[in-house]
């Protein structure tokens, strides 16, 4: 979550706006940490830099004719821009501040799913479903369920139907820091079955869940899941009294009593992607939100053990990353896209990524 987001909704607090929806409460705000267990990945390209936009998600998706584009959500202009997944080539813009197909109110979490991009929007409380390639609203859902949702997953639970899962991090209190009563920690993550037939949307809530003891979860955004295992990783970016981390459910909500190991993220666990290998292997990789070099830590895909650890050269304070395993042009062995610092989209090789931490060679193959 973004320094520039917690901030301007602190301001709109104290102002008594009542019709604002408010932020996350955040804890103290991150320092710098040196993280010299972190091998160093050159970025392979770093986009031009527009502060303007305060990005926080990419998700990336391929043409058919075979060029991979890139969305990330920009939250301070209200509207999705799209990169080159080669070359970070900004292409385009699509949106603007409303609540009409087709606008946005503090875009946060993306995914695609075949030729669709779901879109969570903090302020509008929504997901807004639009068609790829050129983004066009087909539908909305959730607005009567959600209060402050970010982050977003979807699993094909058969043809046809999608299980959509979103994070919802609502507070209380006059500065939005104070957590929901416990049992209200039990709706942290909404389930929605949605229905695609051919330009029909239909979506319905199936339920929410979240741990309400020890390991509830506190603030939310970043959210992932591994159906092979039946897994949903959610990221608890709460530093104030224990350590963030990612904890471990089942794809129907019951928390498993896992999560990676403690202290294995310094700051804020942000951006989750699993790199889903050959013959049921892989990775899951995770950012620690540090300044002024994030690291993007690699966990067993099984056991949750830490691989290894990686940072680029310019990449910092890093929300959103997605990861395209398929073969493009510039990265035959599949690229992870992540934000670096609000202003730019960042691409890292994979093939790089594997050579470093002595990864599982099937994975770049």
């Amino acid at each position: 979550m973004s320094r520039r987001l917690l901030i301007a909704a602190l301001a709109a607090a104290l102002a008594g706006c009542a019709t604002s929806r408010p932020a996350v409460a955040p804890p103290a705000p991150a320092t710098p940490v040196a993280d010299t267990s972190a091998v160093t990945v050159a970025e392979r390209f770093v986009s031009v830099e527009d502060a303007a936009d305060e990005l926080d998600s990419p998700a990336a998706w391929t043409a058919e004719d075979g060029r991979t584009r890139v969305v990330v959500t920009a939250k301070s202009t209200h509207r999705l821009v799209v990169f080159d997944g080669d070359s970070g080539e900004r292409l385009r813009e699509v949106g603007g501040k409303g609540d009409a197909p087709g606008r946005f109110d503090r875009p946060n979490g993306i995914a695609v799913q075949g030729d669709l991009a779901f879109v969570v929007e903090r302020d509008n409380h929504r997901v807004q479903v639009l068609a790829l390639p050129d983004l066009t609203p087909v539908a909305t859902f959730g607005a009567s369920d959600l209060r402050n949702p970010y982050g977003i997953w979807i699993r094909e639970a058969e043809p046809g139907d999608l299980d959509v899962y979103v994070t919802d991090a609502f507070m209380y209190g006059a500065k939005f820091d104070q957590l929901p009563p416990a049992p209200e920690l039990a709706a942290r993550v909404k389930r929605f079955r949605v229905e695609v037939d051919g330009d029909r949307v239909r979506a319905r809530l199936l339920g929410a869940f979240g741990d309400t003891g020890d390991a509830s979860l506190h603030i939310v955004e970043s959210v992932a899941g591994d159906a092979a295992n039946d897994r949903l990783l959610v990221a608890d970016e709460d530093t104030r009294a224990r350590p963030s981390t990612l904890r471990d459910y089942t794809l129907d909500g019951r928390y498993t009593a896992r999560s990676t190991p403690p202290g294995a993220f310094a700051q804020q666990a942000e951006g989750i992607a699993l790199w889903d290998c050959p013959g049921g292997a892989g990775y899951w990789i995770a950012v620690d939100q540090i300044a002024p070099l994030a690291v993007f830590h690699v966990f067993d895909r099984t056991t949750l053990a830490p691989v290894g650890s990686f940072r680029g050269r310019v990449t910092s304070h890093t929300d959103g990353i997605a990861l395209h395993a398929a073969g493009t042009p510039s990265f035959p062995g599949g690229v992870l896209y992540a934000v670096h610092d609000d202003r730019a989209l960042a691409a890292f090789d994979l093939r790089e990524v594997a050579s470093a931490l002595h990864l599982a060679e099937q994975c770049v193959l």
